[in-house]
């Protein structure tokens, strides 16, 4: 697989503060937080988000945009489900969708291991792709240049190397979303292609546009342990809402427009722990959608207004949630999900 698909991003605190705009400590207060402690217990923390490229879209047509500390601030939670605790537990994996590449993904990791007083490059980061090509208009900002944010996205894993391992032929190549072309027959699925050239978008506003649908999984272990893990991130086009499409002809496990490309599937029947992350663009996809590979679905709640199109599948012992596995203050555009799973 080029590297240009994907991709280990390991960034010095300098770069964090050019790519991120990192602000400057004031004088007389802590340089940074005291590194904590290698994490010894045996919980697997897994979150999954569309971070929208750290902007949200308000409903008066401006944007926000939102720094990485903010965003995973929000986002994190201890067992109580609570966030801003001293409760709150560095992550292991965190599934994101909506990145803008590599720059981006390497500012989020390294504010991630700042956050827990860990070394710059704790956190790595996979992304499908290291610099997408821009895509689509005002991305809804009357701010153009918070649009302009929007305009690359593509989806990523981010792990703490201090619990898991990755060897470089345990990632797998990305593999296309299947999408029903605008203007084409659905007849059951017979319509359906796979969302790349030559079947992305007409015209040059969104010929890239396809990039943001292409996912990529890895095959981690548990250092502690040896125990194996698989993780997918996936971004389905806006299409599957209503017509579910997973490739040529194809709807999709259980019709739902969800499939895991050929080298995703060897690593996943080669482990243990298995999770999958999705911004599926699709309601009412049921939590037994992937029970043929063993997973169950986690979240309650809607995770982007009155809808829930985020699905977080897990194979292992997950925890249970007092929040529905889904955290209401996630200052993104949707609501992450979270499973903390034992081993």
């Amino acid at each position: 697989m080029p590297d240009r698909h994907r991709r280990f991003v390991q960034v010095t605190a300098v770069a964090v503060a050019l790519l991120a705009g990192g602000v400057a400590t004031p004088a007389g207060s802590s340089a940074a937080p005291a590194p904590a402690a290698a994490v010894a217990d045996r919980v697997l923390r897994v979150y999954n988000n569309n971070i929208e490229n750290l902007v949200t879209n308000n409903s008066d047509g401006s944007c926000t945009r939102i720094s990485g500390p903010d965003h995973l601030t929000s986002m994190l939670v201890d067992d109580a489900g609570r966030t801003g605790t001293s409760g709150v537990v560095a992550p292991d994996i965190l599934i994101v969708q909506q990145v803008r590449g590599t720059g981006q993904a390497s500012a989020y990791a390294d504010q991630l291991s700042a956050k827990f007083g860990y070394p710059a490059g704790t956190y790595r980061a996979i992304v499908v792709w290291d610099d997408p090509e821009p895509w689509g208009s005002t991305h809804r900002c009357d701010d153009q240049s918070l649009g302009d944010l929007k305009k690359k996205q593509t989806n990523g894993i981010i792990y703490n190397t201090q619990r898991l391992s990755l060897a470089s032929g345990d990632i797998s190549k990305y593999w296309s979303a299947g999408w029903l072309k605008p203007g084409t027959a659905y007849d059951n699925g017979a319509g359906c292609t796979l969302y790349k050239p030559p079947n992305n978008d007409d015209g040059s506003t969104n010929e890239w546009k396809w990039k943001r649908t292409s996912a990529i999984a890895a095959r981690f272990t548990i250092k502690a342990t040896g125990t194996s893990v698989f993780v997918a991130t996936m971004h389905l086009p806006q299409e599957n809402r209503q017509n579910a499409c997973a490739g040529d002809g194809d709807k999709g496990v259980g019709g739902t427009g969800i499939h895991l490309g050929a080298d995703a599937t060897t690593l996943l029947n080669a482990s243990t722990i298995r999770i999958v992350g999705i911004d599926a663009n699709r309601t009412g996809i049921p939590v037994s959608t992937l029970s043929g590979y063993g997973m169950t679905g986690y979240g309650t709640a809607a995770t982007n207004g009155s809808s829930k199109i985020d699905y977080l599948f897990v194979r292992g012992t997950v925890q249970s949630s007092p929040i529905g596995h889904t955290v209401s203050s996630t200052k993104s555009n949707h609501l992450a999900l979270y499973s903390f799973i034992a081993f």
